[in-house]
């Protein structure tokens, strides 16, 4: 059922991309595509393996009655509301901001940044060990706050929908994108995140709610026309090459960038 999800969106935003293109990208699609789609096959094959652990987890959890959700009563809509901030503040904006900070992790990250064609597959673009982390962080937040499994699940259809809405390569009225920021990350809104150099890299990390970034001086919303794809210190590798994407954490040629900038 998640992988039919996944398919429709991601099939969805980027047939539209094709005619409401934000930057007309010079590039083969497919081609383009194809390492893209080789990494969410793995993505997907390791979310089967965490499926096994998340199971474990709601099961120990309905037992236990552990996490935030049981301190209190309040309606389900409130509970789901809570349910959905937190893990997007963990398992999205506080991942991210890690995958950024930390210079391990950093490495990982690479891969997602080094695409210089950014459209919605890319959506998809993780290193297996990167998404690894992200999962870790997702289970995390399951724990603290004791959701039911029902929340998760209709996060996860939230979390498809945004990943492949925010990279498309679409372009919404200016006004009706930058209004919309002020709650949820756009397509605009995200794409100075995948602008190539430094401050803008480290900017926009939220997924879902654009608060958490406002909230933390993280925000940025400037002229679109100003970005640029890829990251500075991975241009020169092959974005369209899965064995070299695959390397890129262990690649010596590869720096890490300098936080001095």
């Amino acid at each position: 059922m998640k992988a039919g999800w996944v398919f429709l969106v991601l099939g969805f935003f980027w047939i539209l991309e094709g005619y409401y293109s934000l930057f007309h990208l010079r590039y083969k699609k497919w081609k383009h595509a194809k390492v893209n789609l080789i990494l969410l096959l793995f993505v997907m094959i390791i979310n089967a393996v965490f499926g096994i652990a998340t199971a474990g987890v709601f099961t120990w959890l309905q037992t236990s009655e552990f996490g935030l959700l049981h301190l209190f009563e309040a309606p389900v809509w409130v509970e789901l509301l809570i349910a959905i901030l937190v893990l997007d503040l963990i398992a999205q904006y506080g991942v991210h901001f890690f995958l950024h900070k930390i210079p391990t992790l950093w490495r990982l990250h690479i891969v997602h940044h080094s695409d210089k064609h950014v459209d919605a597959t890319t959506g998809t673009r993780h290193h297996p060990i990167d998404f690894i982390v992200r999962e870790t962080f997702a289970l995390i937040a399951v724990v603290i706050t004791g959701m039911p499994i029902a929340f998760y699940f209709f996060y996860r259809i939230l979390s498809v929908l945004f990943t492949y809405w925010t990279h498309a390569n679409i372009a919404l009225p200016l006004s009706l994108d930058k209004g919309l920021s002020y709650l949820i990350v756009t397509p605009n809104m995200h794409k100075f995140h995948h602008h190539f150099e430094l401050p803008w890299t480290d900017s926009n990390y939220g997924n879902m709610f654009s608060i958490w970034d406002r909230l933390f001086g993280t925000f940025v919303y400037e002229d679109p026309k100003q970005i640029q794809y890829g990251v500075d210190l991975a241009d020169h590798t092959d974005d369209e090459s899965i064995s070299i994407q695959l390397g890129i954490p262990f690649n010596k040629n590869v720096k890490s960038k300098s936080r001095s900038r």
